[in-house]
This record gives C-alpha cells, sequence and structure tokens, in this order.
C-alpha cells in the first residue's frame, strides 16, 4: 500500500483524480467564503460589494497577460490561481485571523476603551501579513513543484504569485465593500461622503496593486529557485523562503501604516509603497527582455542542425517581430495561418526554454522525448510559419555578438547539439568579420557540407546577399530513416532557389 507500485502511490499518481479532489477541495472553500461572507454583509451588501469588487480584476489580470506574453502560461494554471487565492487562501486567513483576534483581546487588556482597537492594529500588523502570506505562497509552491515545465523564471514566478494575489484581493474586497455599504445605510451617508466611495478609492484606485505587489516579492523568490542550476540547492531552498519574509514585512507595514492616521498612510505609500512598485515592474521587465535573449541563444543550436532557418532565432526573440509574422499570416493566408504562427512561436519558446533547463540539469529524464515532441509540432508547421518569420525578421535589428552559454558541468544529456532532420550529421559555421554569416549542412557522423561568409549581413540594410533559404517541401519525417539529401548550393552559386510557400516579389526569399 504504501510502496512506490503500492495503491496509494497508484492512486496519488492519477491525474485526473488529483483534479477531481483539488476542484472539489476550492469549491467547497468557495461555498464557505460565500457563507461567511453573506453573513457579515448581507444579501444586498454582498452584492454592492461583489458588483464593486470585480471592476478592478479585468485590468489587474490584462496586466499580468501582458507581462507574460513571451511564454504565456496555460489558462488552467492562472484559473487555478485566482482560485486558490479567491477562495482557499481567503478561507485560511479569515480563520486564522479571526482566532488571532480572539487571542489578542484575551492578551490584552480588554477592559480599557482601547483593547480592541490594539487588538486589531496588533493583527492587522503582524498576524494578518504571516498568515495571509503563508496561504497564498501554497499555490505559487504548488505551482512550482506540479507543473514544473511551465514554471522557467522570474516572470513566471510574478505572474502565478500576482494572479492568485488579485483573487485574495478580490474576495476580500467583496468584504470590506459589503460591510462598508451596510455601515452607510446604517447610518444614512451615501454619495462621495460614503463609507462605500472612501473604501473604493482606497482598495480599488489608489492600491488595486498592493497584494500582488506583496505575493509577488514571494513569486521572485521561486522564479529565482526555477531558473537556478541543480547544484545551487542553496539558491533553491533559501530564496523562496527569504522572498517570503520579504513579503510579509511589505505587508505588515502596509497594513501598519493604517494607524498612522492620514498624513502617515500616505506618507508610507509614497516613499515606500510607489517604488517597492516601479523597482518590481523594472525587474520583471528586465527578466522578460532576458528571456527573449536567452530564446535566441538557445535557438541557435536547432538553426545549426537545420530544424530552423537562419532568421528564426532573432524573429522569435522579439516581440515586435512575432506579431508582425502572425499579421502577416493573417493578411496573406487567414485566420488560420496566423494560429499556426501563433502556435509554432509557442513551441519554439517551450523548445528554448527547455535547453536552458537542460543546460542547468534541471530539464529531467524526458528531456530527448520531449524535445523531440516539440521540433516534430514545429515541423508540422514550418511551410506557414518559416516564411512570414523570415519576412518578420527584416524588422529586427542585428544583435551584438555574445558568448553562447556554457552547461553546468555534468548536467546536458546527450546528445550535446540536435540532430538534424535530414540525418545524425550537420556542419556549420558562423563566419568570421563583421556581422553574421550562417551555414548549415547535412550527411553523416563527422561530415557535412555547408555554407557561410565572412560578411554575413552586409550588402543589405538587414541581411544582405545571402543564398535563398526556402522551408523543406516534401520531406521525410524528421525522426525516421532519411534518405541522402544533395547539399544546397553555396553563396556564390548561380542556381535560382525559390520558396514553395511565396509571400508575393520583393517578399523575404528575395533578400535572404
Amino acid at each position: 500500500m504504501w510502496g512506490p507500485e503500492g495503491r496509494l502511490a497508484r492512486v496519488w499518481h492519477n491525474k485526473a483524480l488529483r483534479a477531481t479532489a483539488l476542484t472539489g477541495l476550492l469549491s467547497l472553500s468557495g461555498l464557505i467564503i460565500l457563507a461567511l461572507v453573506r453573513e457579515q454583509t448581507g444579501t444586498k451588501g454582498f452584492l454592492v460589494g461583489l458588483g464593486l469588487a470585480v471592476l478592478p480584476v479585468p485590468l489587474i489580470i490584462a496586466v499580468f497577460r501582458w507581462l507574460d506574453r513571451v511564454d504565456p502560461k496555460p489558462w488552467r494554471n492562472l484559473v487555478f490561481a485566482f482560485a486558490w487565492g479567491a477562495c482557499a487562501a481567503t478561507l485560511v486567513a479569515l480563520i486564522a485571523n479571526g482566532f488571532a483576534t480572539e487571542w489578542l483581546m484575551t492578551t490584552l487588556d480588554s477592559s480599557s476603551p482601547t483593547g480592541q482597537a490594539d487588538a486589531d492594529a496588533w493583527g492587522a500588523t503582524f498576524i494578518a501579513p504571516f498568515v495571509e502570506e503563508s496561504a497564498k505562497a501554497a499555490a505559487v509552491l504548488l505551482l512550482f513543484l506540479f507543473r514544473r515545465r511551465d514554471f522557467n523564471g522570474l516572470v513566471d514566478g510574478v505572474v502565478v504569485a500576482g494572479i492568485t494575489a488579485t483573487g485574495f484581493a478580490f474576495t476580500e474586497n467583496i468584504l470590506y465593500l459589503g460591510s462598508a455599504f451596510v455601515s452607510d445605510q446604517t447610518l444614512g451617508y451615501s454619495g462621495i461622503r460614503s463609507t462605500t466611495a472612501a473604501t473604493f478609492f482606497i482598495r480599488a484606485v489608489m492600491s488595486p496593486f498592493a497584494h500582488p505587489l506583496f505575493t509577488a516579492m514571494t513569486g521572485v523568490g521561486f522564479g529565482i529557485a526555477a531558473a537556478a542550476a541543480r547544484h545551487q540547492r542553496v539558491r533553491r531552498v533559501l530564496m523562496p523562503i527569504a522572498m517570503l519574509l520579504t513579503a510579509m514585512v511589505l505587508h505588515g507595514v502596509w497594513n501598519g501604516s493604517a494607524t498612522l492616521g492620514g498624513y502617515g498612510f500616505l506618507i508610507v505609500y509614497a516613499l515606500f509603497m510607489v517604488p517597492m512598485f516601479g523597482l518590481l515592474t523594472w525587474l520583471t521587465l528586465w527578466s522578460r527582455s532576458k528571456e527573449l535573449r536567452t530564446i535566441r541563444e538557445q535557438l541557435a543550436a536547432y538553426q545549426a542542425a537545420g530544424w530552423l532557418t537562419p532568421p528564426e532565432p532573432l524573429a522569435l526573440s522579439s516581440m515586435r517581430a512575432r506579431g508582425i509574422a502572425r499579421d502577416l499570416a493573417r493578411r496573406t493566408h487567414g485566420a488560420a495561418a496566423a494560429r499556426t504562427v501563433g502556435e509554432y512561436t509557442a513551441f519554439a519558446t517551450s523548445l528554448a526554454f527547455l535547453r536552458r533547463r537542460a543546460y542547468r540539469g534541471t530539464a529531467g529524464p524526458d528531456f530527448t522525448t520531449h524535445e523531440k515532441e516539440l521540433l516534430d509540432r514545429l515541423w508540422e508547421r514550418r511551410e506557414t510559419a518559416q516564411p512570414a518569420l523570415a519576412h518578420a525578421a527584416l524588422s529586427v535589428p542585428l544583435p551584438r555578438p555574445r558568448r553562447a552559454p556554457r552547461p553546468a558541468p555534468g548536467t546536458m544529456p546527450a546528445p550535446f547539439w540536435p540532430a538534424g532532420p535530414y540525418g545524425d550529421g550537420y556542419a556549420y559555421d558562423y563566419g568570421t568579420g563583421q556581422g553574421y554569416g550562417y551555414g548549415y549542412g547535412y550527411g553523416g557522423p563527422g561530415s557535412g557540407y555547408g555554407y557561410g561568409s565572412g560578411s554575413g549581413y552586409g550588402a543589405q540594410p538587414q541581411y544582405g546577399a545571402q543564398p535563398a533559404y526556402a522551408p523543406w517541401g516534401a520531406a521525410p519525417p524528421p525522426h525516421g530513416p532519411q534518405p541522402p539529401r544533395t547539399p544546397q548550393p553555396p553563396a556564390n552559386s548561380t542556381t535560382p532557389h525559390t520558396s514553395p510557400v511565396p509571400y508575393g516579389p520583393g517578399g523575404p526569399e528575395s533578400r535572404l
């Protein structure tokens, strides 16, 4: 029963059963939260709080989706994160904070006039941050452990943590806004001077990113751990813990500023929270640009082996070029072609991150299987996507040459370079001198025919006079026995070579 092949092990590895249990847990938590909030606010207060609390949610989610454009996370992960924050984390926080407040009331002098106020202030400053940030961090930890393939770096951690905190803030805002509405109804307040308007302004206008900012610190820690190599165990363990403590401190400072009065709150907001939000935004954008550079560097191996055309690593490392490629495919071949280009881009991005994990020793034993699966999916879409990406690459300035990253010792699985689509041998040459000169070829192990030039892309503003590189037409499947292929002509050959998927006169083939 308890062994690796026991009954409990088989139950645990049943994905459908785990998904059902998790859905049931979140649904039960949601029903309990609904009952608790409705009990405190009443039906009318709950509906008013729900209507006001939902307003900032689409904006916040759109911001995190925009940050995640390089390698978008599956919607099921984001739905789980939001549901965990809105249901499970909020339920844990309500129960734990209630018990903590009661304990503080018995500990402090409850007979004094300020006993209740002191208990609320201590609970909000010291206990609520610990409980709430721990509950929200559980969602990030679960996705880090069980969706490791979708967790590649700092941006992923920030996005997952931010979505989780958005769900938490959504439910919390229902409670606060609903309670404020009930108070206004009792005291006869309405309009701009009401407590409901003031609460909405503070929580939804001034600080809609407060909870996401706190929990994003935890996401940064898990993102750094995800990007660490296998031998960097201290970083992988300590960074999530250290950044979780940072999130708790930020949360405590924010809650404690409410006890300082109006001016104290504004001082903390202007001198502490706004700079921290700006710093996190800059860090996330910098990490996203680093991810794009990683895509260009890691896909160079597949370009050298013949899986990708020379302009593709450059085009796939630019968000602008990706958009141009999709628009070009849509105008030329319709919406289906644009979807194909989008899928090709997503698979190529996953391939680059998979290879980076292999460099760091964290790709897992299924690296070769997953790599072949992604290459097969790219191969199926190459005829539509490659010409569009080649055209889009013309809009991207050439990057400065960089030294290729080296793998961690003893971590890169064999083969170090991927086998080409026409056999298990290849030849490649990046040229010398100014610019980039690409070369590629086919043949058996240790042999091949390649071409490249030292002048690189010098003859034209972007790529210059290069031999036309057409997508492979009716080629055999990439992983089966391959017949011999006639080598490509050298760069100075006059033999015409056109693409079977033209994009009109003056298209990419005429400039490559």
